[in-house]
């Protein structure tokens, strides 16, 4: 099977049989999403302008002005009228069917942009409410900001005709993230001409070198939902590259001292836990109520630095993480959701910058820095025990965050504190504490310098993860310390900035006992216990680990036709997972993709792209442990409906992990086969479908997952997403025995399955939105996965996909107690073999109330519940689950999170 990562900043893909795309952030001229971004890429150059008409004049205030939406202020006739916007969508480069008039204003405290939005049928106009950044199908403004005037980077602010706010930061010339939220203001009024619209931008909210005049970056962005057309000031051909570099320049602005930036939000939290707990719990009787208090700073040490701290934070996530059934022997990978860690999360980025785009074929870019294993669930283990009180997290005493520029440079730091976890622990009639977690420390350092206007870049990233335990026991559990360095950086090779090569190179360090080193060694991210891995072998005196990893690609990323070349590895001893994540070790990975985009419309399609691919993987000793070709097309429809498909083709390679530790076997060729379909979106009702399969002698999978969004009101939206897989595995593992007379499998025998599986979920989300700063989400997943295990087998040989199935060829099985004899009356020891059968049902979701009752000042009121049920059979009875899930006695958790902003 092909795993394929596509990402504008990042991309990733554990394994599995289902090809994805996951942009990590956005294009800044189109909507996120797979089948968006195809649009995106599916996209002749701007016509020529006048230096003189690349300028916005910014005019200072004389007169004042209210933030109503209403440009009846006189102050806004000081300012002269921009209007020559252009079409990037539909017909690029063609003028706007409706007209946009803007204008500028600054004082000594704010940026104001006025702008009228005529429209010939303002009964029209699409107006849909939603929950701050939400993407929705409105009319919609958008001003975009460069303050630095580095052409790369900015942020970006918007509102929709009916009031809701977009906000979040530009990085990189192309991409933005939505998950910075500014403190400004934007109101909208509709009337007989169209609609108007008035924005204050505080200087407090922006970053700039302070000078005695300023030209910043400036550009505008208009949406008019129902004719799909966005207009811009200056916009991105479609088969070019390049956005904040093409800005116009906004002059005027000077005498500017703005106030240093300080922002101080105290909070009051209330978690009351209503949960299912076994009788006799000392610890907990089913309830339990958490009062907390906290406060978050933020300083503008400087223009261009501000300091973001926390004392005694509130991490309590708003929405749950989804369901999963993991049969492999690879972590599971959750985004952050926590508002300390997403905002100004860009500085972060490594290995990624130059490039618009980034693909990966089988290749997982190891994360240096992930957030969510600061204040992670507990590491260490329990003592024997009757019951336990362990936390959910660890609990972060304290964590302080630096981003911004010392010169040219983007600087950015994350400094945390993590307290020692202790667990309660009942034993009989005794009762004890055991530290599971000790006190640590974790600290991220980043910097990069941009040259020649941003045509080269050179930067770096460090962490550091230091643990001070106070149970030796512990210490050979969790690693003492972890270190990691890498540099990264690009260069364009041309002045059109056509080609660009960028590339990264890291390295990582770990120390522990002898017996946490031996228990790292041998775990599934390394495996050197390997009886035929040459590469690298087990060191049991060893009390560290290192390894390097690094990656280089090419881009030609603009013109109807687009390469991406890559070439990466990651050595054996490579670890960064203290601090960050990553899936696998010992790989070299390589790829050569092209694409080709038609972006004129036609009689029968809107527009079109094409792409293929070469790849292969390989591990340190040499051994192709995956290659193939891949091919994929889009096309969007003259109605809006968008069509994506895909055929992937594996010839037969070796695998390296399947016997997690033993010996290599084989990978039968495959095939997959993927397809996605969309209507148009901007319809009050909007169906997908989704299905992907891939297929191997004697095995295969199939996902199909049809979708639907009805929008009954402009305010209101529900979006159901069921999902059924089946999957039939010819050799799941079940686990590894000792036996010498194994000789064929070193010593060992390695013992796999037949798996029938059978997973059904849904996620269903409701929006239901009240007024720009009030709304109500729900999130619900009902999720039901049975897995069948029969045919119990071992592998008969090395390098091989050959099996001797028990009950046959002289050995006997006994199916009622799952005892194999591999040799029948021979010597070999009969084995016990687990029941691994499983059939799995919960029901978890999230309500959501949230009022900003002033500007950056919110209640929450969140309610959280989960239910599971497990049996031990492998049956997919749908009606009986459900049955049993709705008898399980749920977890209800209450949350209420009161926040007040102060600013000076």
């Amino acid at each position: 099977m092909l795993l394929l990562c596509l990402g504008l900043s990042s991309g990733w893909m554990g394994d599995g049989a289902r090809v994805h795309a996951f942009p990590a952030t956005r294009s800044s001229s189109g909507p996120s999403g797979f089948l968006q971004e195809a649009r995106r890429l599916a996209s002749t150059a701007s016509p020529p302008v006048e230096e003189a008409e690349r300028r916005v004049p910014a005019v200072r205030r004389r007169h004042p002005v209210t933030i109503d939406g209403r440009l009846d202020e006189a102050a806004w006739e000081q300012a002269p009228v921009i209007d020559r916007f252009l079409q990037r969508d539909p017909v690029e480069g063609a003028p706007p069917t409706e007209r946009t008039a803007v204008r500028v204003l600054f004082d000594d405290d704010a940026l104001y942009v006025g702008a009228r939005l005529y429209d010939s049928a303002p009964d029209s106009i699409v107006a849909r409410l939603g929950r701050r950044d939400a993407d929705l199908e409105s009319d919609r403004f958008v001003v975009f900001i460069d303050p630095f005037y580095d052409r790369r980077t900015g942020y970006y602010f918007g509102v929709n005709a009916a009031g809701t706010l977009y906000d979040g930061v530009l990085m990189n010339d192309d991409w933005d993230d939505d998950a910075w939220d500014g403190v400004w203001e934007g109101k909208v009024h509709l009337d007989e001409a169209g609609w108007s619209v008035e924005m204050r931008i505080p200087y407090s909210q922006l970053r700039f070198h302070r000078k005695d005049r300023y030209v910043w970056g400036i550009n505008f962005r208009r949406d008019i939902s129902r004719k799909n057309e966005s207009d811009y000031l200056v916009y991105t051909p479609r088969q070019e590259s390049g956005f904040v570099s093409r800005f116009y320049d906004l002059v005027g602005m000077e005498d500017i001292t703005p106030r240093r930036q300080v922002e101080v939000m105290p909070y009051l939290t209330a978690r009351a836990e209503f949960t299912d707990q076994p009788r006799g719990n000392p610890f907990d009787d089913g309830s339990r109520y958490v009062p907390g208090v906290g406060v978050d700073l933020k300083v503008g040490l400087t223009s261009n630095l501000t300091l973001n701290a926390t004392v005694n934070p509130d991490f309590g996530q708003v929405e749950v993480d989804p369901a999963v059934v993991n049969l492999s022997d690879i972590e599971t990978f959750f985004p952050e959701k926590r508002p300390f860690f997403i905002e100004g999360a860009s500085v972060f980025n490594f290995g990624r910058g130059g490039a618009s785009s980034n693909w990966g074929f089988n290749w997982g870019n190891p994360a240096f820095f992930y957030s969510r294993r600061i204040g992670r669930a507990p590491q260490g283990s329990l003592p024997e025990h009757d019951y336990a009180d362990v936390s959910d997290g660890v609990r972060i005493l304290g964590a302080a965050k630096l981003t911004g520029r010392i010169g040219s440079a983007n600087v950015g730091t994350i400094q945390a504190l993590t307290e020692r976890g202790v667990a309660g622990v009942a034993r009989g009639a005794e009762r004890f504490s055991a530290e599971v977690e000790p006190l640590a420390y974790y600290g991220v350092f980043r910097a990069q310098q941009e040259f020649n206007e941003g045509r080269q870049a050179l930067g770096f990233l460090g962490t550091v993860a230091q643990r001070d335990f106070r149970e030796d026991w512990l210490r050979d559990e969790v690693n003492q310390a972890a270190y990691g360095f890498g540099l990264d950086g690009w260069t364009f090779l041309d002045d059109d900035r056509v080609w660009v090569l960028t590339g990264w190179l890291g390295a990582t360090h770990v120390r522990g006992t002898r017996a946490r080193m031996l228990a790292l060694q041998q775990s599934a991210l390394h495996y050197f216990q390997r009886p035929d891995l040459g590469a690298v072998a087990v060191d049991s005196n060893a009390t560290g680990l290192t390894g390097t990893a690094g990656r280089l690609a090419l881009n030609k990323q603009r013109g109807r036709f687009t390469v991406n070349a890559a070439l990466g590895f990651i050595s054996p001893g490579f670890d960064v997972n203290d601090l960050g994540f990553m899936w696998r070790t010992n790989v070299v990975n390589g790829h050569l993709a092209t694409t080709l985009r038609w972006t004129d419309p036609t009689p029968w399609y809107r527009r079109l792209f094409w792409n293929a691919a070469v790849f292969r993987s390989l591990d340190f000793d040499g051994n192709t442990t995956w290659t193939g070709v891949w091919t994929s097309g889009f096309i969007q429809f003259l109605n809006y409906y968008g069509l994506w498909v895909m055929v992937a083709v594996n010839p037969e390679t070796v695998n390296n992990t399947r016997t997690r530790g033993g010996p290599l076997t084989r990978n039968p060729p495959g095939v997959e086969l993927g397809l996605e379909f969309e209507t148009d979106s901007r319809k009050p009702l909007v169906f997908t479908l989704n299905a992907f399969t891939y297929r191997q002698p004697n095995e295969g999978n199939l996902s199909f997952g049809p979708g639907i969004e009805y929008k009954p009101a402009s305010n209101l939206s529900l979006r159901v997403s069921p999902q059924l897989s089946l999957n039939r595995e010819f050799a799941q593992y079940v686990g590894q025995f000792d036996d010498p007379t194994a000789t064929h499998t070193f010593g060992k025998r390695y013992v796999f399955a037949e798996l029938d599986q059978v997973t059904l979920s849904t996620s269903i989300r409701l929006n239901w939105t009240f007024t720009p700063t009030m709304s109500f989400q729900l999130f619900a997943q009902p999720f039901i996965s049975s897995g069948d295990y029969a045919h119990y087998k071992e592998l008969a040989r090395p390098k091989s996909y050959d099996f001797i199935t028990y009950g046959e060829a002289g050995t006997t099985f006994d199916p009622a107690t799952r005892v194999a004899d591999p040799d029948g009356e021979g010597p070999a020891p009969p084995l016990e073999l687990p029941d691994l059968d499983f059939n799995f049902k919960s029901l978890r979701g999230t309500a959501v109330f949230r009022w900003e009752y002033r500007p950056g000042s919110t209640l929450f009121l969140v309610w959280t519940q989960a239910r599971s049920d497990t049996e031990e059979h492998g049956e997919f009875r749908f009606s009986h689950s459900l049955r049993r899930l709705f008898d399980v006695r749920p977890d209800n958790i209450f949350m209420v999170k009161l926040t007040y902003w102060l600013s000076r």
